[in-house]
């Protein structure tokens, strides 16, 4: 994706060389870099400046990073990539559950984590674009689950759903797979795409629990995402266009 320059990316670290230097690749792609050393400047630059996406360290001053990342997906989708000297897959699984899109291990290669920021980027603007328009001009119903995937919107009731695009595009490929059950690694071919390969597998039972905890869901007794042991998940009933439920009342239950 070419970069954008009129797009800010929040650089968050107390190492000022690593962030001269994630800087200066940054700015090299094109886009415009803003800088934060400890988690509350960060907080408050993210209120004040609203980037596109954030560059974050998880040992920081004042507020460490996984408390920024939560923070942040209270109020915001805004894409997230941790940077960090904790590479131990815990680590990475701990950060993805907390909310971030994006995990890259200290040391880095400056030029991986351009191409990272600008993937998640590519993924946040274009989550929407999974299917021909008309087929995507029509929203999936699913019990009291409303998913508009023109709009890139998800409704439980009436109320809005917050998803990131990762969850977006998982909860999407579940709905459209019409209750037949998706291997993890069909998943991550689903959110991540091409960049598949280089996803922890467990990275999918993350988002689903995340996905879970939006949708007010539980493993135990599901209501839109069963879990099938050895294999995968799969959606709990078949989705239905809008307006289906009208022509099925009185019907019997399904």
């Amino acid at each position: 994706m070419p970069a954008d320059s009129t797009r800010s990316i929040l650089v968050v670290d107390d190492d000022a060389k690593i962030v001269r230097l994630v800087r200066a690749y940054l700015e090299r792609a094109g886009y415009r870099v803003g800088e934060a050393p400890d988690g509350r400047a960060a907080l408050a630059a993210i209120a004040r400046d609203q980037p596109a996406l954030v560059v974050l360290d998880l040992m920081l001053p004042e507020i460490d990073g996984l408390s920024v990342v939560r923070a942040i997906r209270r109020t915001a989708d805004t894409p997230i990539i941790i940077l960090s000297a904790r590479g131990m897959t815990a680590d990475r699984i701990a950060g993805l559950a907390t909310g971030a899109d994006d995990y890259l291990p200290k040391p880095f290669s400056p030029a991986e984590l351009v191409a990272r920021v600008q993937r998640v980027l590519a993924r946040s603007d274009h989550s929407g674009d999974v299917e021909p328009q008309a087929e995507v001009s029509r929203p999936l119903v699913h019990g009291e689950l409303r998913v508009d995937r023109e709009r890139h919107t998800a409704e439980l009731g009436r109320r809005p759903v917050a998803l990131t695009a990762i969850e977006f595009r998982l909860l999407v490929a579940l709905l459209e797979a019409d209750g037949r059950v998706l291997t993890r690694d069909q998943l991550l071919d689903a959110v991540y795409g091409l960049e598949a390969e280089a996803v922890l597998e467990r990275t999918i039972d993350v988002h689903i629990g995340r996905l879970r905890d939006k949708l007010e869901d539980t493993a135990a007794e599901p209501r839109f995402v069963a879990t099938v042991r050895g294999v995968g998940y799969r959606s709990t009933v078949r989705p239905e266009p809008i307006g289906a439920r009208a022509r099925i009342a009185g019907g019997p239950a399904r």
